[in-house]
């Protein structure tokens, strides 16, 4: 079995919580790079967002950007499901 990545996110309050990482993924025309995870007490909800060299972490709102992203999960599903 594979040992599971984690990521830790600081919310406004200073609250840390841990997730897993299901995936990255690089756009590399718009230079940009996403992570997908979630929380493992809820492996129902996947979420995603631009991460960067330093660390930090910024939520989608490009509705273009978001549509993509959705895309790239879609396709990673679809493959996850032809393995299984």
């Amino acid at each position: 079995m594979k040992e599971q990545e984690l990521i830790t996110i600081t919310d406004e309050e200073g609250v840390e919580s841990t997730f897993v990482i299901l995936f990255t993924y690089e756009n590399e025309k718009r230079g940009t790079n996403y992570v997908f995870f979630y929380d493992e007490e809820n492996d129902e909800e996947v979420m995603y967002a631009r991460y960067y060299e330093d660390g930090t972490l910024e939520y989608v709102e490009d509705e273009d950007e978001i549509a993509e992203v959705e895309e790239v999960f879609a396709t990673f599903e679809a493959e996850l499901e032809e393995e299984n």
